[in-house]
């Protein structure tokens, strides 16, 4: 059996919100937040939560076709739900995404988050949003832009991360040869 789907994903927003398209139209986004997958259908405000874990993603994209194959969703075009490019960042980023509370937790968890980007040499293009929330950043050793993971960006046991740092990206020794935190 072929499990395939009628819908494509389009290229994440600075909000790390992926453009659901069925047969070219705009059907809605879908994003993740805090390990749910959430659905905004197009042309709506409300955000519908729709599965969890590794299958979330395909799940928010299909309630989108279910809701549409049913008469209940009405494509729009994409430009109309589009925001701008993604916004340059003028001074210092909110340290808090706007979802997230100002608790003495999350204040502390964002204050680690940016000191750690700054080390590994990511730029935020918005507020810290959780350890496992999508966050969009630049590279600031190729300037790539696109959504990152914090919990996957910091090191583990007093080790630095990785070096293989996004799909086109300089090479490992490269990437050892330019950040401080590899050189001890």
């Amino acid at each position: 059996m072929t499990n395939t789907t009628r819908f494509q994903l389009g290229t994440p927003d600075q909000e790390c919100r992926y453009p659901v398209q069925l047969d070219g139209q705009h059907l809605g986004r879908i994003y993740r937040w805090h390990g749910a997958w959430y659905a905004v259908p197009a042309g709506q405000t409300d955000e519908i939560r729709v599965a969890a874990g590794s299958i979330g993603r395909d799940a928010a994209a299909q309630y989108l076709v279910d809701e549409f194959d049913a008469g209940r969703l009405t494509p729009q075009q994409l430009v109309e739900d589009t925001p701008a490019k993604p916004r340059d960042t003028f001074g210092p980023v909110p340290l808090l995404h706007p979802r997230m509370p100002a608790t003495a937790r999350n204040t502390a968890g964002a204050r680690v988050a940016m000191a750690g980007l700054a080390e590994y040499q990511w730029t935020p293009m918005g507020g810290y949003p959780g350890a496992d929330n999508p966050w969009y950043m630049k590279c600031d050793l190729c300037q790539w832009e696109g959504p990152r993971y914090w919990s996957h960006l910091r090191g583990r046991n007093n080790n630095p991360p990785s070096p293989f740092r996004h799909p086109g990206c300089v090479d490992a020794e490269k990437v050892r040869s330019q950040i401080a935190a590899y050189q001890n």
